[in-house]
């Protein structure tokens, strides 16, 4: 008998244990320690004087193009970016360092979350070589004592099953909900100011948009709408009001995106029938393009 090592075929994950959803002492325990995750504090205002929120933008961006080129699991994004806004949050950095920064957030978060961890050398040839192998490493040992070696963060994404296990949802569109959903998780972790949110917060507004956005057709759509955020809001304990206004701005983070992306497509239009050679460089996360509110 032949055996087959299937070991390097990759997206090979465990199975949902639907058990862990069912239970409610699973959610009310990411409910009670989420907290312990989220920044405590403005740090572009009291802590960080050189680098500005633009800046993180962009080095966000970048390290969303990474995860996508090297097709890393959806969750290794939020994970990287909670590591950097929590070390930006009690250390300050020169903006010379953020990108390297940003590159040890993504090197840990593939430790702890992918099943094929991104290479210290892979990460160095996506910024160009600006640092070496060797700084990146000793880099790795000052955010994990930086955090303290709690690297196991609770990031909106761990919310997502969870909230779309206790709504009355469609099956066949339940895989195309969640998929919008991670989108929205990973545009908001792009912009700072969603930084000190809860991610139980963040979670519930991005399936709200998801399901608001793919299911229009609802007969009384006002009305099953206020419904949906009532449930919603009674899921993760979340005041109404307080989920409307983030799903609200949500969709206009995602509006913004959209026109930027449409607004850099027609300039690299513009200089393709100029004869220019020119990068197409998205600013929003790819399957956003696909989203309709």
């Amino acid at each position: 008998m032949e055996l087959f090592c299937l070991e390097k075929d990759s997206n090979v994950r465990a199975q949902r244990d639907p058990n862990i959803y069912c239970d409610e002492r699973v959610l009310q325990r990411l409910l009670t320690v989420e907290d312990r995750y989220v920044p405590q504090r403005p740090y572009f205002d009291c802590v960080q004087k050189d680098i500005q929120p633009f800046m993180r933008r962009m080095v966000a961006t970048w390290m969303l193009e990474v995860c996508e080129e090297e097709k890393c699991e959806e969750d290794v994004f939020p994970l990287a970016m909670n590591y950097l806004d929590r070390f930006l949050a009690v250390v300050p950095t020169q903006k010379s360092y953020l990108q390297l920064l940003g590159a040890v957030c993504l090197f840990l978060a593939s430790k702890l979350k992918a099943c094929q961890p991104l290479s210290a050398r892979k990460l160095c040839m996506y910024t160009d070589n600006s640092f070496t192998s060797q700084q990146l490493l000793e880099w790795e040992l000052v955010v994990l004592s930086k955090l303290k070696w709690n690297m196991v963060a609770i990031t909106p994404l761990d919310f997502i099953e969870h909230i779309l296990h206790k709504l009355p949802l469609p099956k066949d569109r339940l895989a195309l909900i969640r998929k919008h959903a991670q989108t929205f998780i990973a545009l908001c972790a792009t912009d700072q100011s969603f930084t000190m949110l809860p991610p139980s917060m963040i979670a519930t507004g991005s399936v709200g948009a998801a399901v608001s956005g793919l299911l229009p057709e609802q007969r009384e759509q006002s009305l099953w709408r206020d419904n949906l955020m009532e449930l919603l809001a009674k899921i993760t304990n979340t005041e109404v009001d307080c989920l409307k206004s983030c799903q609200e701005q949500i969709e206009q983070l995602l509006a913004n995106s959209l026109k930027e992306s449409q607004h850099q497509q027609a300039q690299d239009g513009d200089a393709t029938k100029n004869g220019t050679q020119s990068q197409n460089l998205s600013c929003t996360p790819t399957d956003v393009r696909d989203v309709n509110l």
